[in-house]
């Protein structure tokens, strides 16, 4: 005799459609069927996730903080606590959403992204040990896996570990080879080592594709000095200039401090060379 399969529900017919929606980043179409299955039974654990998750989407993390919250007191998993974390976060709840994080993960099985936005969190409160840790479990989990390694490169540089950071941005390089952040944070890691050429070498393939980016025309005049190369170092502190005009002070100070560059005893001579029409 056949087996009789089951027939699926409205409600399971509707988180099927949910979920399409929000693969396909269809965020407001998910928000109106999770609620749809919500007005029928307020207490659905997947309904209530689903919600959360598309006005997360939607960027509206206040709201996203209740239907994940219930949902975690139905049915808690990483994944779950995870998204809750992020909202609480983003709602300004810095340190109810370390407390959903913590537990997130130790979750089982480990769920690298919860380590992943863990330690984002807390590099971004320049508690740059804490995220270390974190972030090299999420890396253990996830080895591969650009973000955690483009994050774990920016927390060992403040932690003043230019070699880490240099060998986290490689693993970046070496599956994705156009990644300019990778890029950008190799050179910022060679400078620290005073590999300058090698250093040069990397700001140069980022201005290369992105003539606007002015933190990596700085960074390159810097190497440049360390190089002797001055009249270059120059015209990338003008271009850089002329960019962002913010960026002005920085280049000043880059001129006055770089180990090999020339020695200013006025600034009015810096504003002329590069190029400053306004008053500093």
């Amino acid at each position: 005799m056949d087996q009789v399969k089951p027939i699926p529900t409205i409600d399971h017919a509707a988180l099927q459609q949910c979920v399409r929606a929000l693969q396909g980043k269809n965020s407001v179409e998910a928000e109106r069927l999770a609620r749809q299955v919500l007005a029928r039974n307020a207490r659905d654990p997947d309904a209530l996730f689903f919600l959360g998750v598309a006005l997360l989407t939607q960027r509206r993390p206040a709201e996203a903080v209740a239907p994940l919250e219930a949902a975690a007191n139905i049915r808690p998993n990483a994944e779950l606590e995870s998204n809750l974390a992020i909202a609480l976060r983003d709602s300004g709840k810095a340190k109810e959403a370390l407390a959903r994080f913590e537990r997130a993960t130790k979750q089982f099985p480990p769920f690298a992204p919860a380590f992943l936005e863990y330690g984002a969190t807390l590099r971004s409160m320049r508690r740059y040990a804490e995220a270390e840790t974190v972030l090299l479990r999420a890396h253990q989990l996830a080895p591969d896996a650009p973000q955690i390694n483009l994050i774990l490169g920016a927390v060992l540089l403040a932690r003043a570990n230019p070699r880490g950071a240099r060998e986290s941005f490689e693993r970046v390089l070496a599956r994705f080879p156009d990644h300019l952040e990778a890029f950008f944070g190799l050179g910022v890691a060679c400078l620290n080592e005073g590999q300058f050429a090698r250093a040069a070498e990397q700001f140069r393939t980022v201005v290369a594709r992105d003539p606007n980016h002015s933190r990596a025309r700085l960074h390159l005049a810097h190497a440049l000095m360390e190089l002797s190369q001055q009249d270059e170092a120059l015209a990338c502190l003008r271009a850089a200039v002329a960019i962002d005009p913010s960026c002005r002070g920085n280049a000043i100070r880059m001129m006055v401090s770089a180990g090999r560059g020339r020695f200013w005893l006025k600034r009015s001579a810096l504003v002329d060379v590069l190029g400053i029409k306004q008053k500093i």
